[in-house]
């Protein structure tokens, strides 16, 4: 036993002095695999995923033998490059959109024209560079090698002639990997196989085999009218064969034959519509359609990696992104049964407009393709009279479209109009020449040498992305409320409702959340993260926080201002609506807010098939929930800004700091970590609305991939035609 030991050891270390060069690779990949899933899901030093990384390189270096040992260098180079590189792409990517990238969204990419200072400036860290390190050490090692050892390459070419060793690291490669593939479970390879939660897969997986997953069911997503066919049109089939609740409210038809004006709101947070800067309001405008309107206050976008245009698809057709590419890019010839259309039906003209040009998400054919009669965009229609961020200004946007909604109603009886803005759009630093709105704060401190009280102030948020984000939302507000006013003088409100909806969040760090919360002006530094005050932003209360407003408000509302709180998706919106209207799309995803039962709960269901309900928040890459009872937003009520929302310029004192230090305690790590499979739901309820969300992603891909609305009308039109 000790000889065959004493044997294995000899080999091991003879194998190792020979593939020097590719033990490095294999290793810097794995570390830099490691880094990644540190920077990103957390999962440090799961062994699964290394397990899985080890074999899958190794399996690359089997090639790597066919190749002269002293040439090797480069082939390991190239892999060991376009390895970091990736891992680089990933963490960036992830920064963003709490997701991995695909091969799918090469198509996307001329999308980032307008927003590459965004990735550079505001996305990219210092953090997503350090993987070039790994073949930088490949390559060093080689040159190493070179200068200590020259008759090296020539000595292993001699000693590695024939297929044996190949075949034998081969064959090790499949052992690992086979060990690795005994570890999971039938949930591991479906979600490998859908490719829903990239998290998940990553996470469970590693980036090498998440990755080639990924171009698999990318090439097959090319090919979807002949692959998945059947199965797809039997989940559509089935899915729509089920009968589903239709029942009129106190709001069906209140707002029969009026016009619409849908205002898509750029990258605006629910939160900011709670928030206090110095004592005043950072979105009055916004506040009184609140005030005066129907506000839904737990409502989410629901969008993917399409962003903006994710959330236009679903507001139209109340169906959930694509899960490979985007329907803007991918899939926007298809018919979908849309808003546009469903009012185009009633003889509604249907617009839209934007301040950037047609073909920014392709907006040009994928809005004729919802059903609008003409997209309005600066590249025809608007005068580029002022430049913010991406393109014209909003204030100039709303006060151009004015004459044009004006000819608009004089040709038109009724009309659907939806207006795109677009300067409060990340990186968000334009905006510091065009606003003055200050995010300091402002207090008044004890001069003794005066014996007066003095106003001073502390930086708080001037400087950081934060502040700057807040700036460009206070700007926002006042573009919305400068164009409600334009409409109402020029006697456009009369017999419209105006709909306000954020279209994704804005893409903050948890670091400026932190800073947000856990800033003392004071003493004008931020509470240590061992302070027990201390607001720490874990995955749950980020992603809860992702909220966006959705307002309905008309001039003359005909029912009582009511705030909804149950939680609402993107995909609620046409079923809403449409009670309120007189529309309806029978293939819509989505609820009639209105139309739930009194114990009955709404689901939100997100690309990754993570859900959440009044009750809990489930996150499918882990497995955990969160107690959502009781719940409100922190990002409202704990920075110092808030605390003080109703002084302009509050007294300092010993007491006020230390009052401040005492932050509201249920929102302490320590508290927040009690929320966490605190047992307020059982497995079966998990089970239950895992499916339920699982179904509608694979209908609504369904419906995308194969085009079945379009197949379903052309056969209900044979039907009718034959009788």
């Amino acid at each position: 036993m000790k000889e065959k030991i004493i044997k294995i050891y000899d080999a091991a270390k003879k194998f190792s002095k020979e593939n020097i060069l590719m033990l490095v690779f294999v290793a810097s990949c794995v570390i830099n695999s490691i880094l990644l899933r540190a920077y990103t899901v957390k999962n440090y030093f799961a062994i699964q995923p290394i397990m899985a990384e080890i074999g899958v390189c190794v399996l690359f270096c089997v090639f790597g033998f066919f190749i002269k040992p002293k040439r090797r260098v480069i082939y390991y180079s190239i892999l060991s490059l376009i390895f970091a590189i990736l891992c680089g792409a990933n963490s960036i990517y992830y920064s963003n959109y709490r997701s991995f990238i695909s091969f799918s969204l090469l198509a996307t990419a001329s999308q980032l024209g307008g927003v590459a200072n965004a990735v550079t400036g505001y996305i990219m860290e210092i953090k997503d560079l350090v993987f070039i390190w790994a073949p930088m050490a490949v390559l060093g090692t080689h040159f190493y090698i070179k200068k200590k050892h020259p008759a090296h390459y020539a000595k292993t070419e001699s000693v590695q002639k024939g297929r044996k060793l190949p075949l034998k690291v081969f064959i090790c490669s499949l052992c690992i990997l086979g060990v690795f593939a005994l570890t999971l479970t039938g949930t591991d390879w479906s979600r490998l196989r859908k490719q829903w939660n990239r998290e998940y897969v990553l996470g469970k997986f590693g980036m090498c085999i998440y990755q080639l997953s990924d171009i698999v069911s990318s090439v097959a997503a090319k090919f979807n009218t002949i692959w998945g066919y059947e199965e797809s049109q039997q989940t559509f089939t089935d899915f729509y064969d089920e009968p589903h609740k239709d029942g009129k409210n106190a709001y069906t038809d209140i707002f029969k034959d009026k016009n619409i004006i849908a205002i898509h709101a750029e990258s605006i947070q629910n939160f900011t519509l709670g928030t206090f800067i110095n004592g005043e309001e950072l979105t009055p405008n916004l506040n009184k359609l609140v005030d005066e309107g129907i506000y839904f206050s737990n409502f989410y976008a629901q969008e993917s990696v399409g962003t903006s245009s994710d959330s236009e698809f679903t507001f139209s057709t109340s169906l959930l992104p694509a899960t490979s590419g985007t329907v803007a890019i991918n899939y926007w010839d298809r018919n979908y049964t849309t808003i546009p259309k469903l009012l185009g039906e009633k003889g509604y003209y249907a617009f839209s407009m934007h301040g950037n040009n047609g073909s920014y998400w392709n907006r040009l054919n994928l809005h004729s393709s919802f059903g609008y009669q003409r997209l309005y965009h600066y590249s025809n229609d608007f005068n580029l009279d002022e430049n913010i961020g991406l393109g014209l200004s909003d204030k100039s946007f709303f006060r151009q479209a004015i004459s044009k909604i004006q000819q608009i109603d004089k040709e038109h009886q009724n009309y659907y109009g939806v207006m795109i803005m677009l300067t409060n759009h990340t990186p968000f630093t334009d905006i510091e020449n065009y606003s003055d709105f200050e995010v300091d704060f402002k207090y008044k401190k004890y001069n003794e040498e005066t014996g007066a009280y003095e106003e001073t102030s502390a930086d708080f948020l001037e400087g950081t992305s934060m502040g700057s984000y807040l700036k460009s939302v206070h700007y926002a507000d006042e573009a919305i409320g400068q164009f409600i006013g334009d409409l109402d003088s020029a006697g456009l409100l009369d017999d419209t409702v105006i709909v306000v909806y954020g279209d994704h969040d804005a893409k903050i760090k948890e670091e400026e959340y932190e800073y947000y919360y856990n800033y003392n002006p004071f003493e004008d530094e931020v509470l240590d993260e061992d302070d027990d005050a201390y607001i720490a932003v874990n995955d749950f209360i980020y992603n809860i926080n992702r909220e966006v407003p959705f307002i309905i408000w008309s001039k003359d509302m005909p029912c009582e201002p009511v705030e909804v709180t149950t939680v609402m998706g993107m995909y609620d919106c046409l079923p809403t609506l449409g009670n309120m209207f007189g529309f309806e799309s029978e293939y819509a995803l989505g609820t009639d807010i209105f139309s739930l039962g009194k114990n009955e709960e709404n689901v939100v269901i997100f690309p990754n098939a993570s859900f959440l309900t009044d009750t809990i928040f489930y996150d499918s890459q882990t497995g955990d929930y969160f107690d959502m009872t009781g719940y409100k937003n922190l990002a409202t009520r704990v920075s110092c800004n808030q605390i003080y929302w109703n002084y302009k310029s509050p007294v300092y004192s010993e007491e006020r700091d230390s009052a401040f230090k005492s932050q509201p305690s249920e929102y302490v790590e320590e508290e927040l970590e009690k929320r966490i499979n605190n047992g307020v739901v059982d497995e079966e309820y998990i089970d239950y609305y895992t499916e339920y969300a699982e179904k509608r992603i694979e209908v609504s891909n369904a419906i995308i991939f194969h085009d079945l609305i379009e197949e379903q009308t052309q056969e209900n039109e044979e039907v009718q035609n034959a009788s």
